[in-house]
């Protein structure tokens, strides 16, 4: 069939994952206009992830940005508060291409987070009709689904060791596209807050990555940023995205680094 005849919905993170090659991510907690995606694009970003845990960002300008990230072919993902099936539902029906459920720790709840992003059969989503995704064309309802279904993506944080315990069940959930290790959070639940080299934080990741393996699943490492070495450890033993560090943390060392050319 021609692209005019079916939808075609490409999400080139997740191919790039399926294909064994590396993501880059960038975080969005402070920018509020469109603009945001184009400087990831230009900065060779695959993808950004709008965080509405660790912020005040309304929906509004979550879905401006993740329309102006689908036109660029940066892959938009937003990291929930928790497990509100109406919340995710919305966010899905603005824009987002999957989303980041933080404090995963069970597969009861990675399965519940599928069924917020997936619709019938995997899910429970409400189809919204005319999708962003698809840039509001019109397709017969069995292909929206199809096409929505296979893009989108759920990424379950692993941010305690209730997590860690449940990784391997978690990993196997269908529906679940990959795990990201949030080593800052998790750092701080170990007993050993912002020590990404401790041996207790490269267990995890090691733990993490082999769960993923087994069950033919993503490792994400996040928490990182400010660690390159340990993650190109973690690349080399098979993690593939790299959530690289939030706008905020950019702006505020660009900013200092400038300021102290004049000094």
């Amino acid at each position: 069939m021609s692209d005019d005849a079916t939808p075609r919905l490409r999400n080139h993170a997740k191919e790039k994952l399926s294909r064994g090659e590396p993501v880059y991510s960038m975080t969005v907690r402070l920018v509020r206009t469109a603009d945001i995606a184009s400087i990831a694009y230009a900065a060779g970003f695959d993808s950004v992830y709008i965080d509405l845990e660790h912020s005040s960002f309304p929906l509004e300008a979550a879905g401006q940005i993740c329309l102006a990230c689908n036109h660029l072919g940066v892959t938009p993902l937003v990291r929930v508060p928790g497990l509100d099936p109406s919340l995710i539902g919305r966010v899905m029906d603005i824009g987002a291409m999957g989303i980041i459920v933080p404090g995963v720790e069970s597969a009861d709840e990675a399965g519940a987070a599928v069924s917020a992003v997936k619709h019938a059969p995997l899910g429970k989503r409400s189809l919204a009709g005319a999708a962003p995704q698809l840039h509001y064309r019109t397709f017969p309802p069995d292909q929206v689904v199809r096409a929505l279904d296979e893009a989108s993506m759920v990424v379950a944080m692993i941010e305690s060791q209730a997590g860690l315990d449940a990784a391997d069940a978690i990993a196997a959930v269908d529906g679940v596209d990959m795990l990201l290790v949030g080593a800052n959070d998790l750092s701080v639940e170990l007993g050993v807050a912002g020590h990404m080299d401790h041996p207790q934080v490269d267990a995890a990741y090691l733990h993490v990555i082999e769960a993923c393996r087994t069950h033919g699943k993503a490792t994400g490492i996040g928490g990182m940023g400010g660690r390159p070495d340990l993650i190109r450890r973690y690349q080399e033993l098979g993690a593939r995205y790299v959530s690289t560090g939030n706008d905020i943390s950019f702006l505020s060392a660009a900013a200092a680094q400038k300021r102290q050319q004049f000094d």
